[in-house]
């Protein structure tokens, strides 16, 4: 928003008024797996596929059946990625001893390399996201997404 105040952003309520808010994430997303899959091609990590590597980096092991209620992202969605990252040895799946139904996700050795890397990939495009946002403001954009999400996602609806 460059030097305008927060406030007087909001305020000229006309000047918005044919946008919506579903346009405007629909076009930060699809540029952002642009910027997103030109830093991982190197790693042979689509997209698709780094919110799944990072969640497993974050909490191994994990069941699939979790890590998909951990993102909100349906299981068929999840098993592809998971498949992918696997088959570029990212991803090991072992056997649940408490469950044998149930596999857990591990990163194997080259997950636990390229994390760090796709991690600082995503700092790098996360910088460019905030360019001219203070961080108070881009605390109240996550707020209100996560606000959104929820009135999308709450069951009681």
């Amino acid at each position: 928003m460059g030097g305008t105040k927060l406030s007087e952003h909001w305020t000229n309520k006309h000047e918005h008024a044919s946008e919506s808010h579903g346009q405007m994430i629909s076009a930060i997303y699809r540029h952002m797996q642009v910027y997103i899959s030109a830093e991982l091609a190197s790693y042979r990590i689509g997209s698709g596929q780094y919110i799944f590597l990072m969640a497993i980096a974050s909490g191994e092991p994990i069941t699939q059946k979790a890590l998909s209620e951990k993102l909100l992202i349906d299981k068929t969605t999840t098993a592809k990625a998971i498949a992918k990252l696997e088959a570029e040895g990212y991803v090991r799946r072992e056997p649940d001893p408490a469950d044998n139904r149930y596999h857990l996700l591990y990163l194997t050795d080259e997950g636990r390399e390229v994390a760090p890397k796709v991690q600082e990939a995503l700092n790098r495009i996360k910088s460019k996201t905030k360019k001219g946002i203070s961080d108070e403001e881009y605390s109240l954009l996550l707020t209100l997404l996560k606000t959104v999400l929820h009135n999308l996602t709450d069951e009681a609806n």
